[in-house]
């Protein structure tokens, strides 16, 4: 960590927070007040917000590699990983061949060493790929004994991949239906819990619907559920899921894909489970 001179004081940062030593090198417990204002104190808690905001980023673009199944160059991976935040959030993910064969847990990015992995045997291996598989966890094979090994390997992802919970679209469904009807009918007092709901899980709201976008072979997929359009006060309701294409044309379940369904069902199940419970108790 570097100092530097404020005042009297030397200041640094140390896990996004800004620290204070004095003239004799003894750290203190806080800032001192009179320097609230100090350039040095102001800049470097500037640096600490957009550091944090930086780490949030990288977090989100690598978890939308994933879930829209995008393929990334393995130029892009090696360059970017030695910055701290985007090697956090790329750090043990699973990597797969173009097969979708498991090629092991990422631990390095080198443009001249290749991709440093951890294979399903515990060895450390090289692979360089012009494009670097990092799938959406519905679509590995045996996702459970993954989970299982991850475990005894002590690995930590960032991003949800191996522990995101997914949804397999079940073998008996009607294939011919639009409309996922399971969580429909989730109560709110007010249509802006909804919403704040919505948005706080990531997910965008347009035109009266919580929309979650995914890219799987080779085309948008768009899942929406609706929750309402009227003023933010009013009590409403989740509708059904359904998923629509690029063109906004409703698909039949048998024509969504197993990504667009686990996220698709995903979000439902995160805005129903935010549901005034005691209104459906009160009915009951």
């Amino acid at each position: 960590m570097g100092w530097v001179t404020a005042g009297d004081y030397e200041v640094g940062l140390d896990g996004g927070k800004v620290v204070c030593r004095n003239g004799a090198g003894r750290q203190l417990k806080s800032v001192p007040a009179r320097l609230a204002e100090d350039p040095a104190v102001m800049g470097l808690r500037q640096l600490a917000e957009w550091l944090e905001r930086h780490e949030r980023q990288c977090l989100t673009d690598v978890e939308k590699w994933m879930v829209r199944s995008l393929p990334v160059p393995f130029a892009v991976i090696a360059r970017v990983w030695p910055d701290p935040a985007w090697q956090s959030a790329l750090r043990d993910l699973v990597v797969t061949g173009p097969d979708g064969e498991v090629a092991g847990f990422l631990r390095d990015a080198d443009l001249d060493r290749g991709l440093g992995l951890v294979d399903l045997d515990g060895d450390s291996v090289r692979i360089t790929p012009e494009l670097v598989h990092l799938p959406h966890p519905v679509l590995l094979d045996d996702l459970a004994e993954l989970r299982e090994f991850a475990v005894e390997l002590g690995v930590e992802q960032r991003a949800q991949q191996l522990f995101r919970e997914v949804w397999q679209r079940p073998a008996g469904i009607d294939a011919e239906a639009t409309t996922v009807e399971e969580f429909a009918g989730g109560a709110f007092k007010q249509l802006r819990f909804l919403q704040g709901r919505t948005t706080q899980f990531g997910y965008r709201v347009r035109g009266g619907n919580a929309v979650c976008s995914v890219r799987e072979d080779s085309r948008g997929v768009e899942a929406r559920v609706w929750i309402g359009d009227y003023d933010g006060f009013e009590e409403t309701e989740t509708g059904p899921l359904m998923w629509t294409d690029g063109t906004g044309r409703v698909l039949k379940l048998g024509q969504v894909g197993p990504v667009a369904w686990s996220e698709g069902m995903r979000m439902a199940a995160a805005l129903f489970a935010g549901r005034d419970i005691e209104d459906e108790e009160q009915a009951a």
